[in-house]
């Protein structure tokens, strides 16, 4: 596997992907073998604010290391949901959206968080697809809207406002802010898998790489081979200002344990390797 397309176990992790979704015409791993989604369905949405949820998806094993997944979904002011890395669909997880609201807007943080766009879209066919350039190009086969930047894009401008993280040469990341619930939500700039998970899950030295890396809860940060690949750091600076301005109480992210308090505080430790 090329380096730009794994983009790492733990990224690739991200949108709870599944053998099926490992097509080699979306320029992903051909070698399905490695990966094994675990059996179960997604969990019922969790209400964390009167207009924004979360919803578990299935821990997924890549190359033998299991990733707990996540995706968020926000009420916009028109009734509108707007649905952050969507992970694999169910019935039961369907039911919950369609009691909620019109699924209007599918997100993609960045190209790793992308696998189930299409099921969601078959699904919500008045859904439309976003993602920054990374994951337009990545999935030719799906029509998007626009690239996703610096700026939001009107349809949720009032609602949700984002900061583009750039500079590295594997990937890029949208960093998006929830303002009536004071949320920063992030996918793989910060990852914080708990000690009890990695001790259900991984192996020893599974658990030896994850601190190393640091991904672990008391570390918080992105997968250290990511966070070395950002050799021009003055985008990502300019984007970590501008996230640490907002009156972010709580951080929700795709892996691991999020953040349910003091939320700022939170955000300067794990973004403290880009530097001043």
């Amino acid at each position: 596997m090329q380096y730009k397309d794994m983009t790492w176990t733990k990224a690739l992790c991200g949108a709870g992907i599944g053998e099926r979704a490992l097509r080699s015409e979306h320029g992903l791993c051909a070698d399905v073998a490695m990966l094994r989604c675990c059996s179960g369905n997604a969990k019922m949405l969790e209400k964390i604010h009167d207009a924004l949820w979360i919803a578990e998806g299935k821990i997924v094993n890549f190359y033998g290391f299991p990733y707990p997944t996540r995706c968020v979904i926000a009420q916009l002011a028109n009734g509108d949901l707007w649905v952050w890395s969507p992970v694999a669909l169910d019935e039961v997880l369907q039911g919950e959206m369609d009691k909620l609201g019109p699924v209007r807007h599918l997100v993609s943080p960045n190209k790793i968080h992308h696998l189930y766009l299409q099921d969601w879209k078959v699904a919500y066919p008045q859904a439309q697809l976003w993602g920054p350039r990374s994951t337009i190009t990545k999935r030719p086969d799906l029509a998007f809207r626009e690239p996703l930047e610096d700026v939001a894009p009107a349809e949720w401008g009032g609602d949700i406002e984002q900061a583009w993280f750039r500079g590295s040469f594997a990937m890029d990341e949208v960093v998006f802010f929830h303002g009536p619930s004071r949320t920063v939500i992030v996918a793989d700039l910060i990852e914080a898998l708990t000690d009890t998970f990695l001790r259900q899950h991984w192996s020893w030295w599974g658990r030896l790489l994850a601190r190393l890396d640091g991904i672990v809860a008391d570390k918080a940060l992105a997968p250290a081979e990511w966070r070395l690949s950002f050799l021009n750091r003055k985008p990502a600076r300019a984007a970590r200002a501008k996230m640490l301005d907002w009156p972010c109480e709580r951080v929700i992210m795709a892996h691991g344990d999020w953040c349910r308090s003091e939320g700022h505080a939170f955000l300067v430790r794990s973004f403290g390797w880009l530097g001043a």
